[in-house]
């Protein structure tokens, strides 16, 4: 009678390991590009989102401004407009520079709807300065940087940075 073998061989083991390992060495770069891809693809949305309210924000200021809307609350140096049934703190007729969410105070993260707490991101205010960064990228250079208009009508200084994400 005849003896059967079961299982494999120790060679065939070796050569098994060894082409998932080379799978893995090849996947894994293309892997971690898709995440910086994500990460640069994620600050140019959110440099886009911030650029549209921030328009946004000045148009419903003008329409204020011209006395289309009762009562008038956006002034050429401050006050509030309504962006979607929420007041949005305005600087020089446009959002201002602050993380607040709260309706009234809130400003530019307010008015494009980006909230730290649920878009995988960072806000950080340093004087007429608002600073959003991405998680998961390096800190300052994986981000978009919104700096207030100093004066009407003026538009705000925003910009993207990816060169860590």
């Amino acid at each position: 009678m005849r003896k059967y073998h079961q299982g494999f061989t120790l060679i065939e083991l070796v050569v098994v390991i060894a082409i998932i390992g080379i799978l893995a060495a090849t996947a894994l770069p293309r892997y971690i590009n898709l995440q910086t891809q994500a990460r640069a693809a994620k600050a140019q949305a959110i440099y886009g989102a911030v650029r549209s309210a921030s328009a946004l924000a000045r148009a419903n200021c003008m329409v204020d401004l011209a006395g289309l809307t009762t009562p008038a609350t956006c002034t050429t140096t401050a006050g509030t407009t309504n962006m979607d049934g929420t007041a949005v703190a305005m600087i020089n007729q446009y959002p201002a520079a602050n993380v607040a969410l709260v309706s009234g105070t809130g400003g530019i993260l307010l008015a494009a709807q980006l909230n730290p707490a649920t878009d995988a991101i960072t806000a950080t205010q340093s004087g007429t300065t608002v600073t959003i960064d991405i998680n998961g990228g390096t800190a300052g250079t994986c981000s978009v940087t919104y700096t207030e208009a100093t004066a009407g009508p003026v538009a705000p200084f925003i910009t993207p940075t990816t060169s860590g994400c």
